[in-house]
């Protein structure tokens, strides 16, 4: 598919939906791919991608989680070992059947999660106790065929980060399920300032295969929710699945206790809708590719003395990430739009006026406030600017996810609120999965998560009226 080349942006106030594509088109993040359902990254977008890479790898080594790699293509038994896990993928897999002009002998699904040929090799690896914990991560590529794309959200193959834990107790592996859940939120709340509710899947909406998920569930402009990442609990469900077991220190047989946990690009679709205006994107300081842009001024006679002074502050900023932009054939203004819609934080105008006198005129993207500033006091400022924006977007999108959230006790107000504002709603829920599917198919609001901070309660649920003890939170969702 060929994409249709935006000349101008949506308004996000306007349309949401179009203003997303716009954005990612006309930004150069991301390109529609001559495979249905795909898409390519681009440079820009890329290094969104580089830069969660680089955070939240960081934390996993911390935690003496190592980097591997699993092959792309999985024999279609391992899939079938796990009833509940074939099942749930049954419908997305990706399979080849014929290599090197020959069928094959058995097919071999293209990678849509690994648990299944990562276990495969830990169980050759892992005979004792003192092989316990198997702690090892991939980035990769994974494949999962989409009837409904959407770029970023929901794309036949994306990237992601996958990890698989293997313990001895099922203590320890809760804790690798409640560590890589908090690394996630560190990851949302630090790098890219969003807001999310940490909380626990129902029995319908968690991993396929799984015991427990634990999800990150993000508030989005429109009202709708978006599973932002999850971490899983597999019990011991693919150790035995796999006829996995260890020796323990008193010589008898172990299962052992597993988990997995995964934080995709689909992040970056959520960055984008967080943060962006009709004006564009905007980037949080902590992962934007381009911090500073800065934009020389001038007249044909002082061309080269502006020039050459906008070089002399870009290598005085340097310790930030800065882009000097000196395109021939733009005007300042074309440049101004350009990196507005890009999401650049700082833009730094530089003209004659700040040649001679030794300062810099910056503009914030978010507020659009504009100071001109001493060159030495430029990179303090700067760094102060920064610091407070990262802290300041953080904070708006978690008041934003508060104000949207609603505490109904009825089906009917339940219901008109899905109809016209959405955001999340807390609501009794019974736990009875013939109520959560009538919910959704009435509605289309799902269950998102049950609050891992939420108190037992008495009430009753808010679609049948029988006995609920806690509130869980619904939403439509991406």
């Amino acid at each position: 598919m060929t994409s249709e080349r935006v000349t101008h942006i949506t308004k996000k106030s306007e349309n949401i939906s179009k203003w997303y594509t716009d954005v990612i088109l006309q930004a150069e993040l991301a390109d529609y791919a001559p495979i249905k359902g795909c898409m390519v990254i681009r440079p820009y977008g890329y290094a969104l991608w580089e830069s969660i890479q680089t955070f939240l790898d960081k934390l996993i080594k911390q935690r003496g989680v190592k980097n591997a790699y699993f092959p792309l293509f999985i024999p279609e038994s391992y899939l079938k070992k796990e009833k509940e896990h074939v099942q749930g993928f049954a419908p997305q897999v990706a399979m080849v059947t014929e290599a090197g002009g020959e069928k094959l002998d058995e097919k071999l699904v293209v990678r849509p999660t690994s648990e299944t040929i990562m276990y495969n090799m830990y169980k050759l690896w892992t005979h004792s106790w003192r092989g316990l914990p198997v702690l090892m991560n991939q980035w990769c590529n994974i494949v999962r065929w989409e009837k409904r794309t959407y770029l970023f959200m929901r794309t036949s193959e994306f990237l992601w980060q996958e990890g698989h834990c293997a313990h001895a107790t099922h203590e320890e592996s809760l804790a690798m399920v409640r560590w890589a859940m908090d690394a996630y939120k560190k990851t949302y709340q630090e790098l890219m300032a969003i807001y999310g509710i940490v909380g626990t899947k129902s029995v319908a909406e968690r991993f396929a295969g799984g015991d427990k998920t634990i999800t990150y569930e993000i508030m989005t402009p429109d009202g709708k929710a978006l599973q932002g990442c999850t971490s899983h609990d597999l019990g011991q469900n693919f150790s035995k699945a796999f006829n996995w077991t260890v020796l323990d220190k008193k010589g008898e047989k172990l299962y052992p206790w597993q988990n997995s946990w995964g934080f995709s690009t689909r992040s970056i679709g959520a960055l984008i809708l967080a943060h962006g205006d009709d004006r564009g994107l905007m980037f949080p300081p902590a992962i934007a590719p381009v911090q500073i842009v800065i934009v020389p001024i001038f007249k044909s006679e002082t061309k080269n003395n502006v020039r050459t002074y906008a070089r002399e502050v870009a290598k005085y900023i340097s310790k930030f990430r800065v882009e000097y932009d000196e395109r021939e054939g733009e005007t300042a203004g074309f440049k101004f739009n350009k990196w507005e819609l890009k999401g650049v934080p700082i833009r730094v105008e530089i003209g004659q006026k700040e040649m001679e006198q030794k300062t810099a005129t910056i503009v914030q993207r978010d507020t659009g406030e504009k100071q001109t500033i001493a060159l030495s006091e430029l990179t303090k400022t700067i760094g102060a600017i920064l610091h407070n924006m990262q802290k300041t977007l953080l904070a708006k999108h978690k008041q934003f996810t508060e104000l949207h959230t609603h505490t109904v006790d009825s089906y009917d107000e339940f219901k008109k609120i899905m109809k016209t504002e959405r955001g999340f709603i807390r609501a009794f829920w019974c736990e009875n999965p013939e109520c959560e599917r009538a919910i959704k198919q009435e509605t289309k609001a799902t269950t998102r998560c049950l609050p891992l901070n939420a108190i037992k309660e008495k009430g009753v649920c808010v679609h049948c009226g029988n006995p609920a003890i806690h509130r869980w939170l619904f939403a439509q969702a991406y």
